[in-house]
């Protein structure tokens, strides 16, 4: 019974998404995806209690869950600099791995910049991965700080600067119609980067 629910719930998620990517959030309702289904509201409803929740985990699935996957993976505390910057490598190259070769978080990046200024989805988007990317992020950060690898400063403000710092290489992909994949060994570069660009700024002078 529990695989046959997890398959439910899988293929839910799955006509969700193209849901979601064909109407945006506030055009998508729970009625049209229960007829595409073939089931009812009432059985949706019982495996995701409303949309925000549904979309949550249509973003966790195809957005986010590598952020939340490279987060989980973070060694908290680095002895040295150079301990430091393979954690934060191994993380930037989590994070960019999605975004560079999978069409459908593409797609659902896509959706949140454009449905952001008129709803809620923006929000649940960062509560969907990015917020607790963030947080793990600064207790590796803070501890970096304390040891004095890296300059004291706010630890919150260092984790949003560096996952911003991330993607910097990528953001014209957002606007293509059709962007390529991209390579392990090119995001390990483009991943090299961001990090060395990140601790030039960062480490003790």
């Amino acid at each position: 019974m529990k695989v046959r629910t997890d398959a439910r719930r899988a293929a839910i998620v799955e006509a969700a998404a193209g849901l979601f990517e064909e109407f945006g959030y506030d055009g998508a309702s729970m009625n049209e995806l229960a007829k595409r289904l073939g089931g009812s509201k009432g059985t949706l409803y019982g495996y995701f209690e409303s949309k925000d929740q549904l979309f949550e985990a249509v973003v966790r699935k195809f957005a986010t869950g590598h952020l939340s996957e490279a987060a989980a993976n973070l060694e908290a505390d680095n002895e040295d600099v150079d301990a430091l910057r393979e954690t934060l490598l191994h993380f930037a190259e989590g994070m960019l791995r999605v975004l560079t070769d999978d069409t459908r978080a593409m797609a659902c990046y896509r959706m949140v910049m454009g449905e952001a200024g008129r709803s809620d989805v923006g929000r649940l988007f960062h509560e969907s991965g990015p917020t607790e990317a963030i947080a793990a992020l600064s207790k590796v950060l803070a501890a970096a700080m304390k040891r004095g690898l890296l300059v004291r400063g706010d630890a919150h403000v260092a984790a949003q600067h560096f996952i911003a710092l991330v993607p910097a290489e990528i953001q014209s992909r957002l606007f293509e119609r059709e962007p390529k994949p991209i390579g392990r060994t090119a995001i390990r570069g483009m991943a090299r980067r961001a990090v060395d660009m990140y601790l030039s700024g960062a480490l003790p002078r």
